[in-house]
């Protein structure tokens, strides 16, 4: 593999940062590089206003989503050449993180799946930052399985053709800020659980739709509960057939383990340069054999991230999709961030404990480690993505599967099957 620019791709690069260096807010420069997953660094201005300014002056210039059609509002650029944008925006790169699901999740669902009209009506607004987009699969009650939801949709019975929606969603992040989401819901508990679902964007200001922000360890409300209460959704706003919504999912699942894991920053280079400034005995802590030693660790598994995502940009610069190897970056980075938070947080010692203004770096790798166990539940937990990997990468034997074939009404909620 050739990392080494061509000709083309240098001057795309050279054209990109002369750019960036013309219109990027520099004076948020110094928060932003103390930013941290799922985490803008931002406390000078509103991130979502900053962002929103950010995402509409990359698209009016022709920067923004720049693997979408035009058509779309996109600048119809190769795999190759989003990779060089995002190389050179680098700490501004945080600024665009409201847009993560809309952008990596949620639009090429609807581009896949939506009618040439809706295409055209969503897709531009979304690019362009005018609108915030989020994704409603999780629920209480089915956990990691998310083809045992209980989310319903029946069609009205006014003969409109809509749908009227009931339920619950959880771990929805975003959503307080969202105008739309992406929804998936059981339409038929008749047939077997993968068989009897249906996916739907809707208005997350639509009547009967209720966000609840949940407060998180770590002090942020990134996630979220909705509540659905005979939300109305017209049926145009389906995406694929009825039934049909398992697989209209995948297409969001396999750009999401691409989006979060080619996305996902461990810290490593955070955690390296404290290992500089903090002390041992005395001397810098990165003289120490042991400091040393789980450096090199941390390092060649950063490297191995790095060059397995290289491996998913060269899939795309073919023309291939997104594939569930993908699914390998997200795993190990969600352990490496955790990894590394409680062994930045151990060179700290008594001080790793205090969580306030006089915390060692600001408080950070407390932050970090307090956001760090989400990161390997979101987007697939560690033990669904092994599964992936396993099964789907490997060609191990599949997890045996009792509720396969069972018609989803029939399945027991509790330990005990229904006499």
């Amino acid at each position: 593999m050739d990392f080494n620019d061509t000709p083309e791709e240098a001057a795309f690069r050279a054209e990109v940062r002369a750019w960036i260096d013309a219109n990027a807010p520099k004076h948020l420069e110094p928060e932003l590089r103390r930013a941290s997953f799922a985490s803008s660094g931002l406390v000078s201005e509103d991130p979502v206003t900053a962002g929103k300014a950010w995402q509409k002056k990359k698209a009016e210039a022709g920067w923004a989503c720049l693997h979408w059609p035009k058509e779309y509002g996109g600048a119809a650029r190769s795999p190759i050449e989003r990779v060089i944008w995002s190389q050179e925006e680098g700490p501004y790169a945080s600024l665009s993180g409201i847009f993560i699901i809309g952008h990596g999740m949620c639009g090429p669902t609807v581009m896949a799946w939506a009618s040439e009209e809706q295409k055209q009506a969503r897709l531009p607004p979304l690019a362009s930052g005018e609108e915030i987009w989020c994704q409603l699969f999780s629920e209480p009650a089915s956990g990691s399985d998310l083809a045992g939801l209980r989310t319903r949709a029946v069609r009205a019975d006014d003969g409109s053709g809509d749908w009227i929606v009931n339920g619950q969603k959880i771990w929805t992040s975003g959503a307080q800020h969202s105008d739309w989401g992406l929804l998936i819901a059981r339409t038929d508990p008749d047939v077997p659980k993968h068989r009897g679902l249906t996916m739907f964007f809707l208005s997350m200001h639509a009547p009967g739709v209720k966000v609840v922000p949940i407060k998180q360890a770590n002090g942020a409300s990134g996630f979220n509960e909705v509540y659905f209460t005979d939300v109305r959704i017209p049926d145009a706003q389906r995406l694929g057939a009825v039934g049909q919504g398992w697989q209209v999912s995948l297409t969001t699942l396999m750009n999401e383990r691409l989006s979060i894991g080619a996305g996902m920053s461990t810290g490593f280079p955070d955690v390296f340069r404290y290992c500089m400034e903090a002390e041992i005995d005395g001397r810098p802590a990165v003289e120490d054999a042991n400091v040393r030693s789980k450096l090199a660790q941390f390092a060649v598994r950063e490297s191995g991230l790095r060059y397995t995502g290289m491996r998913a940009i060269s899939a795309l610069s073919k023309g291939e999709t997104p594939g569930p190897e993908n699914s390998i970056g997200k795993l190990v980075a969600g352990a490496t961030m955790q990894e590394l938070a409680m062994f930045a947080l151990d060179l700290q010692g008594e001080a790793g404990i205090v969580w306030d203004g006089d915390s060692p770096q600001n408080g950070r790798f407390q932050s970090v480690l307090m956001r760090s166990p989400a990161t390997r539940i979101e987007g697939g937990s560690d033990e669904i993505l092994r599964n992936i990997i396993g099964e789907r990468v490997l060609g191990l034997p599949g997890d045996i599967r009792v509720d396969k074939d069972v018609p989803f009404r029939e399945i027991p909620t509790s330990g005990r099957r229904k006499g």
